[in-house]
Parts: structure tokens; C-alpha cells; sequence
């Protein structure tokens, strides 16, 4: 853990940039932070006594950190960080988290993301980090709306799995996309999501022979 002094980790908010009516992106100063993608902060307003986490949306060569938020009803943090304007300051802890890609796998392995909703937020970072990563990025959203800038995946790298709209490119929960396209046992395998998605994939891995060591998960609630 990577802890600075208050007079330290406050970083001013450059802009915020709505994409539903629910979930927006933070952008806010980086000021010399080393991360590594993958890897997420400890964020709140600065003097407030709440904070919460969120893995860092932005790409290791950025010039400033983001990170991507769902507001939620019952949710103090991410109700009171959408109130910012621009200028106001954040309070960063961190980055924390081994959610990370191995340096030597990256010119030469073949990746597997798996995401549900907002836990596409740390596979952003991986392929804004490394562009060419040989990857393919399962994201599950009930609705098409939720595809939290698609656009920046190729279009050949990126399936959007959605289990209330038939607007995506595969209709269903990721897991049933797991199911019908089994993954290569080579393939080194990233889940990021809800706890109930994390099980039933590492399941459907386990019987589709990947070995438990190349499967990595990061619960997001």
C-alpha cells in the first residue's frame, strides 16, 4: 500500500463526463502517481470522511487518472463525488491491488476479460496501456446503453453480451457465452464483476480445462 500525507493526495477534478444517467467518468489530476493498469485507488472528496474504491480507468501513459462510477441510491460516495465541479479537490490512496498483467506475458499470451457493468473499468486501462495486447473482452450489461464507451475496443477484440436488449452482439449473460464458445486452455483468463458472475465463470473455466492459475478475479460491487 502505497499511503501519502494529506497534504499529498489531494488531486484537483479536471472534468466529469456523464454516459448514462447512472454512470459517469472522473478525470482528475495525476500528478506524478505510478500505477500499474489493473491496479485501483482509495477516492473520496478531499476533508470527507467516506471513501471507496475504484479501479483506475485511464491508461498507464495518461498524463491524469479517471476512473469510472455507476451512482447508486444507496450509494453516499458515488452520489457525492457526481456533485463536483471542476477544480474541486480529491483525496487518492493507493493504487492498491495485484488485479495486474505480468510484463513477460504481455508481447506473447493470449487474454481472456470478462466484465460485468462497471468491472469493464480496469480492462480499459489493460488495452489502453498495451493496444496491442491479444485480448477479447466479454462485457455483460442488461441493456446496450451500458456499453460504457465500446468504441474504444476494435470491434473484433470486444463482445457485448447483453441480457435484456437485443441490441448487443450476443444475447445472454457472459457465462452463457462461456458455455457456447469454450476458451483455449492457454488462455490467461481476467474476471471482473459481481460475485455471482466471478463463481459461475471460474466453474465454466475449470470444466473447459484453463488452469486455476491463469484465472484471475477482482469482485465489484
Amino acid at each position: 500500500m502505497n499511503l501519502r500525507s494529506n497534504s499529498d493526495n489531494q488531486h484537483k477534478l479536471l472534468e466529469i463526463r456523464s454516459l448514462t444517467e447512472s454512470a459517469y467518468i472522473l478525470k482528475m489530476e495525476r500528478r506524478g502517481l505510478a500505477f500499474r493498469t489493473g491496479q485501483h485507488i482509495l477516492l473520496g472528496e478531499a476533508g470527507s470522511i467516506h471513501s471507496r474504491e475504484y479501479s483506475i480507468y485511464s491508461g498507464e501513459q495518461d498524463d491524469f487518472f479517471e476512473v469510472l462510477i455507476k451512482e447508486v441510491e444507496d450509494g453516499m460516495v458515488s452520489r457525492q463525488l457526481k456533485k463536483l465541479k471542476r477544480d474541486d479537490k480529491l483525496a487518492i490512496e493507493g493504487p492498491l491491488g495485484f488485479f495486474t498483467i505480468e510484463p513477460e506475458l504481455v508481447n506473447t499470451a493470449k487474454f481472456l476479460f470478462v466484465a460485468t457493468g462497471t468491472g469493464i473499468a480496469p480492462f480499459h486501462s489493460i488495452s489502453r496501456s498495451y493496444p496491442h495486447l491479444n485480448y477479447h473482452l466479454l462485457h455483460g450489461v442488461r441493456k446496450a446503453d451500458e456499453a460504457y464507451e465500446s468504441s474504444h475496443y476494435p470491434l473484433e477484440k470486444y463482445t457485448l453480451c447483453t441480457s435484456q436488449d437485443e441490441k448487443g452482439d450476443f444475447q445472454g449473460r457472459v457465462t452463457d457465452y462461456l458455455r457456447q464458445n469454450p476458451v483455449s486452455k492457454d488462455t490467461h483468463c481476467y474476471l471482473c464483476g459481481n460475485f455471482e458472475m466471478i463463481n459461475e465463470a471460474f466453474d465454466i473455466l475449470e470444466k473447459q480445462g484453463v488452469p486455476p492459475r491463469q484465472v484471475h478475479a477482482e469482485v465489484y460491487f
